[in-house]
């Protein structure tokens, strides 16, 4: 086994006996967090584009019919119009003419333009006279029409009748009822209609800055999962026309009925519990964290793994979504966030590192000297107790010099000349954290390390290439529980650390060493860390150069290596590790409270 050898200026391991609020963050009435995620959108990371119709139904056992409105400043729900109880499917519609039909673009029915059927849900209306104080007032007298129907107007009841495809045909309604005027709505307007009909069931029109809510249910059901695109979710739905086109639609759901929608997705549903609570205590922080990141898309954040994968209560299938498990991993850590000193922690995750995760500034440029510390990259002997599980720890990715030449010079970089060779920089912690290519020509081109994924066709950076620059070693090794300090080995045993405060207290297995170049590692770690399914070979630091016909690179991990491996927790928690533990171990300093 190998022994580790560091140094411990006087207190390394100083403890934050208090923390301040994490600061303040909006509720609604009932004291709910409010997360608005991104369904349909022309953000480059949400999958699913802007609509031009979108469809709701609701899921059998999980409330019935629909009301309309918004959401205020505080993200309440506001009621201005509802259906009753039978209404369980609609559909919201941009203000045009758009016809009901099969769309064999989409593989379903739905309504577009581009359909040519006899139902038309049109753009021209007949404004009946009147003003209105209550939607009831307004709804008793469109029943008055047999295509009536409420409309929400910039801030206004109104009664409409029909949904007519020209001006000539509006004005021929008009005749007919001997009453009215010819209206439409502006570039921002939405109609709400029965999914299949022409039957407008609400419109709305607030302008650019518009946002028409819909809140499933009007039966008082504990809890609504409705349908969209395939996907059935917690919480309501917001649709504006951002630019005056079509939808974007987004899920108006509550802080942890986001979190169950999340962490059965970035982890396995039935994984070990305090995997899954760590989890949990991640995607929490990071959405806190990311408040309004997409805002000028008009939501918070989206539903892939450039944020965090999201899909609600699941799907169709039965293995599709919150286990039990999962859901219990969200309520024993309600509320619970990462701080660092007091402010919410920056959290960063992927699937697995190899042997180690990185520093943060190596890979992004984030501070890690002093503003975020516990982005540190830390030793991992853990992770490898499930390399017989994980697909991508190791993996073999191979070229001829041919063929990495064209890869390469598909990203601009070369001339069209062969590769010479490649000069790899690994740092401390046995990552690549540079790679230059050194070209037949004498050109040379630098990768840095948050493009060699990309670029080189990698799951990580934790790889050497033809065998140049291991350690010899198959796994990574556990470190001992003997330590040297200050040039003298010895145990753990009777070993005492002073804290920034003056307290002392024994060394144990939670404690961590912070070497002279920065590097943090835990002290005493227990356990083999063997694995049956193999490992990647383990480089060294320092700089590599290979060259040759051919390039193989061996490596192990999958991600950007900043952060908490999945799988690394998945077996800290398989080794009786708590999930506090775990957050601490991938981001040392942090501490674990509510926000």
């Amino acid at each position: 086994m190998r022994k580790r050898f560091m140094q411990l200026a006087a207190a390394v391991l100083a403890v934050c006996l208090t923390i301040p609020s994490a600061g303040a963050i909006t509720t609604n009435r009932n004291g709910q967090v409010m997360i608005r995620v991104g369904l349909a959108s022309s953000n480059a990371h949400v999958p699913t584009g802007e609509l031009e119709a979108a469809h709701l139904e609701n899921n059998d056992g999980y409330g019935a019919g629909y009301r309309f409105g918004y959401y205020d400043d505080s993200r309440n729900f506001v009621e201005l119009a509802r259906t009753d109880s039978s209404s369980t499917q609609v559909a919201v519609l941009k203000t045009e003419n758009l016809y009901y039909g099969y769309s064999s673009a989409l593989g379903k029915n739905t309504y577009s333009a581009s359909i040519s059927s006899n139902i038309l849900v049109g753009c021209y209306h007949v404004q009946i006279p009147g003003s209105f104080s209550s939607y009831d007032g307004a709804k008793a007298e469109a029943a008055k029409y047999n295509n009536g129907f409420v409309a929400w107007i910039n801030g206004a009841y109104q009664v409409r009748a029909g949904a007519y495809g020209s001006r000539a045909d509006a004005e021929a309604a008009q005749r007919e009822l001997g009453q009215g005027t010819i209206v439409g709505t502006s570039a921002y307007g939405m109609s709400v209609v029965a999914t299949g009909t022409n039957r407008v069931l609400f419109q709305y029109d607030g302008g650019e800055s518009g946002r028409l809510a819909i809140q499933p249910d009007v039966t008082g059901a504990r809890e609504t999962q409705t349908w969209f695109s395939g996907y059935k979710y917690r919480g309501g739905f917001q649709y504006h026309r951002r630019t005056g086109g079509n939808l974007t639609v987004v899920n108006m759901v509550e802080l942890e009925d986001y979190v169950n929608g999340v962490i059965c997705y970035e982890m396995g549903r039935e994984w070990p519990l305090e995997a899954l609570k760590t989890q949990a205590v991640c995607a929490r922080t990071y959405v806190l964290k990311n408040l309004n990141k997409h805002n000028s898309y008009g939501f918070d954040i989206c539903t892939t793994s450039s944020c965090q994968v999201y899909h609600g209560m699941g799907s169709q299938r039965a293995d599709y979504g919150p286990s039990q498990v999962s859901m219990q991993a969200v309520d024993q850590t309600a509320g619970l966030v990462a701080t660092y000193q007091g402010r919410m922690a920056e959290m960063f995750y992927s699937s697995s590192f190899g042997g180690a995760s990185e520093n943060a500034s190596n890979i992004w440029g984030t501070d890690t000297a002093s503003e975020h510390p516990y982005l540190r990259g830390v030793e991992d002997p853990y992770e490898a107790d499930l390399n017989a599980f994980n697909d991508f720890s190791p993996w073999t990715v191979s070229y001829t010099s041919a063929q990495l030449s064209q890869r390469l010079q598909s990203y601009g970089l070369g001339t069209g000349n062969a590769i010479d060779r490649l000069e790899l920089t690994y740092s401390e912690l046995g990552n690549v954290i540079k790679v230059v290519v050194r070209w037949a020509n004498g050109q040379t081109n630098t990768i840095s390390a948050s493009n060699i994924r990309s670029r080189l066709g990698l799951n990580s950076i934790r790889f050497t290439v033809n065998g140049a620059g291991t350690s010899g070693t198959s796994v990574p090794a556990a470190p001992s529980s003997d330590v040297y300090i200050n040039g003298g080995a010895g145990s753990l045993d009777g070993k005492y650390t002073i804290s920034g405060t003056g307290a002392v207290s024994q060394v144990g297995e939670e404690s961590y060493a912070i070497s002279g170049t920065g590097a943090v590692s835990v002290i005493g770690a227990s356990g083999s860390g063997q694995n049956s399914g193999g490992s990647a070979a383990q480089p060294d630091q320092g700089v590599v150069t290979v060259s040759g016909n051919s390039y193989t690179f061996n490596g192990g991990g999958w991600g950007h290596q900043v952060g908490m491996s999945q799988y690394g927790a998945n077996a800290m928690a398989r080794r009786g590790f708590t999930f506090d533990k775990i957050v601490t171990f991938y981001f040392p300093g942090t501490q674990i409270t509510h926000y």
